[in-house]
């Protein structure tokens, strides 16, 4: 007789393990700890063997009869539904270890060496938040272009244009990195070239005008807030670097002695490996900023530390911040916006040399025959320039008349 839903729920675990016989090879293994495991008994190449089929009650006996059914199915196919399984297993595991998030942290860890810290956070967060939870599980070998599309189609949704055309460079490279170890055969992202609207291009506010240049140094000057902050505020059109390195930066890459900050290639926007330490030489406005703030923060690690903990660098919208308080706007001027201050008057009121300029830049510069620069070239010009700016900003701080520097070279 079949087994009934009620016969299961009454019968009670005894001192030995016993046999509920249902049909076609089915029963309920009812174990002394009160266990209950559904099990199909069969005969292949001449052997009986046993496939477990789930416990009770989570498989209910309706579920236990339709995987015995398939079971008898791949008996009569000529499979063995034991070994099938195992096949399925090692197929979700080998899925698995394939899958793209596992595969691009891998490609993460490889190439992240050469990668600047900044650049290797930012690229994990994004594939965190947008990527591993939509695709991350799956096989990298099955995902198609229209399931990589709506991946970045999410993202360009929320108005992060540029975020969703860097997104899909990086699954890009994280494709032909699975091509190449031989576990896709093809890039999707290829398939999706323009498709995602290119973000319009935005110009950090900046002043150049050399009289408002003038006024917003001498609010600088004005400045009562926090002294470090102050000092940073102070230093940001000095040393015309991006504002992430400004705040990162630390006492050990400074000699005052030598009038030189020198900035670690690690540091630096540029992800290549073969990318150089920036020199920044200081002028005399600089060093007597620094040296009067290596009084207060010369004992740590960073020349602006954060005001909760000396542990860290001061936040990213620190000098910002410091601006708006002056009455600027984010329209108005920007801590990134020295550097595109620094570049228009430098080349058209004090008439210094665009390759040096962009040298100190830190943009890369080419000799005429299409060599980079190295971190040293045109450094007597550059501190005559960084000097002649230091000295400019002074005269439009106290509203004297500036005569233009002659060109150079």
């Amino acid at each position: 007789m079949p087994l009934t839903a009620t016969e299961i729920r009454n019968t009670k675990a005894g001192a030995r393990p016993a046999k509920l016989f249902d049909s076609g090879g089915l029963f309920l293994l009812v174990n002394p700890n009160g266990s209950k495991w559904w099990r199909f008994k069969y005969r292949f190449d001449g052997k009986e063997k046993l496939l477990s089929l789930g416990v009770y009650p989570d498989v209910g006996l309706k579920e236990a009869r339709e995987k015995r059914d398939e079971a008898r199915k791949r008996v009569a196919a000529g499979i063995d539904p034991s070994l099938a399984r195992k096949a399925d297993k090692t197929a979700r595991i080998e899925r698995a270890a394939n899958s793209f998030e596992v595969v691009a942290r891998e490609w993460v860890a490889k190439f992240s060496k050469t990668w600047v810290a900044l650049y290797t956070e930012r690229v994990l967060h994004r594939l965190e938040k947008d990527v591993f939870p939509r695709i991350g599980g799956r096989p990298i070998a099955e995902i198609e272009p229209p399931e990589l599309l709506q991946v970045v189609r999410r993202i360009e949704g929320r108005g992060a244009l540029e975020t969703a055309r860097r997104m899909l460079s990086v699954c890009g490279q994280v494709f032909r990195y699975a091509v190449a170890t031989g576990r896709a055969k093809s890039d999707p992202s290829r398939d999706l070239k323009g498709a995602i609207a290119r973000a319009p291009v935005r110009h950090m506010a900046s002043i150049t005008d050399p009289a408002k240049v003038g006024e917003l140094m001498r609010a600088i000057e004005g400045y009562s807030g926090y002294p470090v902050s102050h000092a940073a505020l102070r230093l940001a059109p000095l040393f015309f670097v991006r504002p992430g390195e400004l705040r990162r930066a630390e006492w050990l890459e400074f000699d005052l002695d030598a009038a030189m900050w020198t900035i670690p290639a690690a540091r630096m926007k540029t992800r290549k490996q073969n990318s150089r330490d920036q020199v920044v030489p200081l002028s005399r406005q600089a060093l007597e900023i620094l040296r009067e703030l290596n009084k207060l923060t010369g004992h740590g690690r960073y020349v602006f530390p954060s005001t909760r903990t000396r542990e860290r660098p001061m936040s990213e919208n620190t000098v910002n911040a410091a601006l708006r308080r002056l009455g600027y706007t984010k329209d108005e001027m920007t801590g990134h916006g020295f550097r595109a201050m620094a570049r228009t008057i430098l080349d058209e009121h004090l008439n210094f040399r665009p390759e040096v300029i962009e040298q100190q830049l830190a943009h890369t510069v080419r000799d005429p025959q299409g060599r980079a620069y190295n971190r040293t070239t045109h450094l007597a010009e550059r501190r005559k320039m960084m000097q002649g700016w230091a000295d400019y900003l002074a005269a439009l701080a106290t509203g004297a008349a500036v005569v233009p520097i002659r060109k150079t070279g």
